[in-house]
């Protein structure tokens, strides 16, 4: 890969105009004093080793909220391995690097390294070349590194890609293979700490969750399985982690370079610094101490598929119904998303007030239309500017729809579908298949707390927010009960990424993951107990009935029930 220095290039430019927005635009999450010391012991930067002798990468420093407490502990393990400070800056120029694109923060934090070393009885030429030497100004993704670390650790920046400039983010995409579908800027901030490891370093990060069940972060899964080993995961949902209160789903990862080894769990600890310590000499011991509140559990990290970390009662469950029977969608069942248009409040209104012509539009099916259990639909419409084999319409055919769209071009033509294809500028983001509109469907609304899986008889186009299932082979309200209940349910909780509140995500990438029989296989009792349970809305009836379909134990009963 060729290799390009800040500053030089468009894209470096862009690098720096995004430096210099507010905290929250760039992402910074500023982390919690006692959580930092947690997972600087996590990874095993203690001052009881030689820590002059180890090299450790901060790849986004901010104010210093890792960086101060690293370099604490860097002097502490100096002087109390008994060396002088004659040598110093020679013995420990190499000891850290540390990256912050942000001007502001680099100043700051820079007069704080300075302060810190002088408490030390440092020169002050001496502080000044060790903090020049530890600090580097410019884009982690972007700069030169000098050498491989025994350590990274930190709290990469929390950035969505569509905030990131198109120049920047084709450089990003360049560079690191991780960054997949919509990937978080974390994931490739992930990818070149653990590249840049030696045999046998330690990653320590705190950061979102969501890449370790999420699409995309599938490659970065597959990128750890290959050639590392994910020593300790810890939950920090719902915990003060952070110095503000953030929507964050956080969770602290310490990741080896190694190939071997269990993986270590421990769900939601209290943020103190008594009970943190206590937690990390439980996580690092030889033997778990009993009553500790940690796990292990092996065989996370198998290839790009999510990681389990948690309910490994119901993970049991999963598996074995996964070596028996097909997917959804192998069992014959479509899982489709519905249409997105970019611009809702011009293709999107009432059915009778949209002026175009009568096969230019299509009845329209929303979450709100669902969310008592049956569809009452409130009489929206959707604009179709599809012909029935996949082409948009000639607009000079449509003498209505064309000035509708006059009408409205300014909103039209400023999405993003419209400027990457000015041709046809006036398409929906997703094609829409009218046929699907006249096809028997089950809606599912994307986040809920229970499976809302509700019956439509073949009127309606889904909007966006809605996924549908369709089958030529099962019966749809057989189905119905089979995606309501709690063997479904545990599928979606394994494999989903939970939510504030506890509600799940009910999405196309978590539904084609319930495993279901082949029709064909289904006993006519069965099958008419499903239906019959689907139509009266009979819970306990439902579960039953796919209780006996799966041959679930009376065990594994219990566990899906109280789940």
């Amino acid at each position: 890969m060729r290799q390009l220095k800040l500053f030089e290039t468009d894209y470096s430019k862009d690098a720096r105009d995004f430096s210099e927005r507010s905290a929250e635009e760039r992402g910074a999450v500023f982390t919690r004093r006692e959580v930092v010391e947690f997972i600087l012991d996590l990874a095993g930067y203690t001052v009881d080793r030689h820590l002059f002798k180890a090299r450790l990468l901060e790849p986004s420093f901010g104010d210093g909220d890792f960086l101060i407490p690293v370099v604490e502990r860097l002097l502490k393990s100096y002087i109390g391995a008994g060396l002088d400070l004659l040598h110093v800056v020679e013995n420990l120029t190499d000891a850290v690097r540390a990256v912050e694109l942000n001007r502001e923060s680099v100043v700051k934090t820079r007069a704080k390294l300075l302060d810190l070393l002088r408490t030390y009885d440092f020169s002050d030429l001496d502080a000044r070349r060790l903090v020049e030497a530890w600090i580097i100004e410019g884009d982690f993704l972007l700069v030169d590194l000098p050498f491989s670390f025994t350590h990274a650790v930190g709290n990469p920046p929390y950035v969505r890609q569509e905030l990131i400039p198109d120049p920047l983010m084709v450089e990003y995409r360049e560079r690191y293979a991780t960054i997949y579908d919509r990937a978080d800027l974390y994931v490739p901030f992930i990818e070149r700490c653990l590249r840049r490891l030696q045999p046998g370093g330690v990653l320590g990060f705190i950061c979102a969750d969501r890449w370790m069940k999420n699409k995309y972060g599938g490659r970065l899964r597959a990128m750890i399985a290959k050639d590392y080993s994910l020593r300790c995961y810890v939950d920090m949902v719902d915990t003060p982690a952070f110095s503000s209160d953030v929507s964050a789903y956080p969770a602290i990862t310490v990741i080896r370079k190694e190939k071997s080894g269990f993986t270590r769990v421990a769900q939601r600890p209290k943020i103190d610094k008594r009970t943190l310590a206590k937690l990390s000499c439980a996580m690092r011991a030889d033997e778990i101490p009993e009553g500790s509140g940690v796990t292990e559990v092996a065989g996370v990290a198998i290839d790009g598929e999510p990681w389990i970390l948690h309910s490994f009662d119901k993970l049991a469950i999963a598996r074995r119904l996964e070596g028996m029977f097909p997917t959804l969608e192998d069992a014959g069942c479509k899982v489709g998303i519905g249409v997105a248009t970019g611009a809702d409040k011009v293709y999107i209104g009432k059915y009778e007030e949209l002026d175009v012509e009568p096969d230019r539009k299509l009845p329209l099916v929303k979450t709100k239309d669902i969310e008592g259990g049956t569809v009452q639909w409130r009489g929206f419409g959707v604009i179709n500017p599809f012909c029935s084999n996949g082409a948009l319409v000639n607009l000079l055919e449509y003498p209505k729809l064309s000035e509708y769209f006059e009408r409205h071009k300014d909103s039209v033509k400023k999405r993003n579908c419209a400027k990457k294809n000015p041709k046809n500028w006036y398409r929906t983001i997703d094609r829409i298949y009218p046929d699907l509109t006249h096809q028997p469907k089950l809606l599912i609304p994307d986040i809920k707390g229970d499976a809302h899986i509700v019956y439509e008889e073949g009127r309606l186009y889904p909007h966006h927010n809605l996924y549908y299932i369709t089958s030529e082979t099962w019966d749809l309200r057989a189905l119905q009960s089979v995606l309501r209940s709690g063997v479904a349910r545990l599928f979606v909780s394994i494999y989903s990424t939970k939510m504030r509140g506890g509600f799940l995500r009910f999405q196309a990438q978590y539904l084609r993951r319930i495993r279901i029989p082949h029709w064909k296989d289904v006993s006519e009792n069965t099958r008419n107990a499903l239906s019959l349970a689907a139509i009266s809305g009979n819970v306990e009836a439902s579960n039953s009935a796919v209780f006996d379909l799966y041959g679930l134990s009376c065990e594994e009963r219990t566990v899906v029930i109280d789940g």
